[in-house]
This record gives C-alpha cells, structure tokens and sequence, in this order.
C-alpha cells in the first residue's frame, strides 16, 4: 500500500474546477514531483492535502487512514506537514528557536506552567535537524542574516523537526541560484534514508529531474502525465503544457 493515496480529489472555486479528479499515489521512501505551468493546481493540491482548502469530492488515504475531510492539525499531527511558497519564518527568533516552535506541541498545562516556570524545550530532533541539514553554524543567527538559499533549508528543517512521514514543499527552489539549487535536490535525495517521504512542487526542472523518482504533470486541474523523470521530460502532453506546442 502507498503512504498516501489521492483518488478522484476535485475542487472547485464558484464555478471554476482548479482540481478535477486528481488521483496519484507517494511510495513510502520515494521523492514525488508535481509540477505543471502557473495556474494548473499545484499549490491547491497541497492546500487540499493539508486541509487548508476543502474537497467538493474525493479521498484522501494517508498511512493506511482516512484523513477525507480532517482538520489541518489532524493531518499535520498524523505525520503529514507542509511548508509554504512564503517560507513563514520568525525573523526574530534564532534559526535554533524557529525549529523550537515546530518541534514542540503545547498542551494546556505546559502552557500554564512555562508562564510561571519558563524552560528550554531544546530536543534532540532538533540538533538532529540542524546537523542534517548543516545549520549548526548558523543556529544562533537570524533568518535575516541568512542567504535566500539557507532560509529556504530552515523552512524545510521546521517542516522536518517533528518527524513527518510525509513532507510537501511548495516551491522550495524559488530564487535560488543554480548551485543552490543542486544542493537542495542533493538534500530531497537523503531526506527518505531519515524516514521522510517527499512530495515537491516546483518550476524549477533541473530540481525535479535531479531529486525525484516519479513526476506527475498538472494541466488545468487535471492530472496529465505521470512516469519517470525521462519519460515526463519526453512526453508529448508535457512539452505542449509548457511550451504551448506538440510535438
């Protein structure tokens, strides 16, 4: 069974269709790429999958559970979790601290009793996540101090401190420069060996073709392609989708 199957997921805005019976699957251990030119649903197929944008029909089957309709912190404290095209960091608080606030899950009593005992909630998955990523350098820094290329590794080191099954980064690759961008694909590349599966979606094909094992293609809200990353590279649909041609 796959980590996470999608089947027939369609959403709609009024009378448009930005998802129209999406269906694909994550093998456990697998890095996923989606990818398609701007408006075909990317960003919705994960603001669906995370339960921020709601389904007019579909399912959605996570770990062998039926997450179709959960909430988003449900499905994020099941083992699936996001990052997002803005990264969201707190540029106020140290590269160390902005892993911190993603590792640790407040309850009300710890709540209550950091108010009047405050202490350090530094983890060990959180110097795990610094030394796989290699930030230790950088983690008493401020994401402002930083390159463009290092705030999008702590965007992915937030996403990954809490030990998803399942990461899905939207855009990770944006403003990064070649050599960054290598880097990264290099770094998706490990990220299964931890026991994260990944699920990126990106403009940026040197990226998907580097990094990822399979490539599904959206075209307008539907599913168009899907293979390997030589067999997307040469499809026909694909080439049209972004070039407005065929081949």
């Amino acid at each position: 069974m796959s980590l996470l199957e999608v089947s027939d997921l369609t959403v709609k805005h009024g009378g448009l269709v930005a998802l129209d019976a999406v269906s694909l699957a994550a093998e456990a251990g697998s890095v996923v790429g989606l990818i398609g030119p701007n408006g075909a649903g990317k960003t919705t197929f994960i603001d669906t999958l995370t339960g921020f944008t709601p389904a007019a029909r579909g399912r959605v089957t996570f770990g062998g559970a039926d997450l179709t309709g959960a909430a988003p912190h449900v499905r994020s404290r099941a083992g699936l979790v996001r990052t997002f095209q803005s990264l969201e960091l707190f540029d106020d608080l140290s590269v160390r601290d902005n892993l911190l606030v993603a590792a640790h899950t407040p309850t009300l009593w710890s709540t209550l009793t950091d108010a009047f005992w405050p202490k350090s909630h530094d983890s060990s998955e959180t110097h795990r996540v610094l030394d796989l990523l290699e930030l230790d350098d950088v983690a008493d820094r401020l994401p402002t101090e930083l390159s463009n290329g290092q705030r999008h590794v702590v965007a992915l080191g937030r996403a990954l401190v809490s030990s998803p099954q399942l990461v899905l980064l939207d855009e990770p690759a944006a403003g990064l420069d070649p050599a960054e961008t290598a880097a990264l694909a290099a770094l998706l590349r490990r990220l299964p060996e931890t026991g994260t599966t990944v699920l990126v979606v990106d403009h940026d094909m040197a990226l998907i073709m580097a990094a990822c094992d399979t490539v599904h293609v959206l075209d307008f809200g539907r599913l168009v392609a899907s293979g390997s990353p030589s067999e997307v590279r040469n499809d026909p649909t694909v080439i049209a989708a972004y070039l407005g041609t065929s081949s």
